[in-house]
């Protein structure tokens, strides 16, 4: 069978599903990725829901709460887990209200591709939320700039941080949140070229070998700065 010029399928959309308990964001995030272009599979309000929804329907993105009933602690997060043990190639974003680091590393610990990490604040810019799911879809880690922020300029004692300059921190911040070498360059105004001058310095002073997949680098340089 031949095929003609503009008779391509068309793109099939990102299937999303939505796990939040509170019920206006949860209507109101189904409307919003709606109007963006994206298919909201389903929503649940529960972290067992969640869990049957997306056996049910193999969504390619899960967006939940950090925080789920029915105790309100991190059930979210430990769906998020089971769903990654279980669907490993379901790309997962985890919205949490504050900035709660030790669960970023739990999340992050067995591959951190396809993971999302994201404060609630965000959601209000749906641009920047929705790229941020297409990102994570792509198989990008997307962790929040504020808690890169948090982990890169918490205090430290002899720490090999503080031997880094401005212009690299500024680097591995926006490295920690998933940018590629060609992002960072963007961002920073900088050539392509310097941006890797940057990164080979930094990972040499900060004694961490410059990986082949970007990542990995992502997870190396989170697991430091846990330290």
């Amino acid at each position: 069978m031949s095929v003609t010029a503009g008779s391509a399928e068309p793109k099939a959309r990102l299937r999303v599903v939505i796990a939040e308990d509170t019920v206006l964001l949860r209507e109101g995030l189904r409307r919003v990725l709606t109007d963006a272009g994206l298919d909201v599979a389903g929503t649940a309000a529960d972290a067992d829901q969640l869990l049957k929804l997306v056996q049910a329907v193999s969504p390619d993105v899960v967006l939940t709460d950090i925080r789920m009933p029915p105790d309100q602690s991190t059930e979210g997060l430990q769906a998020a887990l089971e769903i990654r043990r279980r669907w490993p190639g379901t790309a997962v974003i985890v919205v949490s209200q504050h900035v709660e680091t030790e669960h970023l590393f739990e999340l992050l610990a067995d591959d951190p591709r396809g993971i999302g990490y994201v404060l609630k604040e965000r959601v209000a810019d749906i641009a920047q939320f929705t790229d941020a799911i297409r990102r994570v879809a792509a198989g990008e880690s997307v962790i929040d700039p504020q808690v890169v922020s948090r982990l890169v300029t918490r205090p430290r004692r002899n720490s090999p941080l503080e031997t880094l300059t401005e212009r690299e921190l500024a680097v591995l911040a926006l490295m920690a949140e998933g940018r590629s070498n060609q992002a960072i360059a963007g961002q920073l105004y900088m050539s392509p070229k310097t941006v890797e001058t940057h990164v080979g310095n930094l990972f040499a002073k900060l004694g961490l070998l410059p990986a082949a997949q970007d990542h990995r680098r992502v997870l190396a340089v989170l697991t430091y700065l846990r330290r």
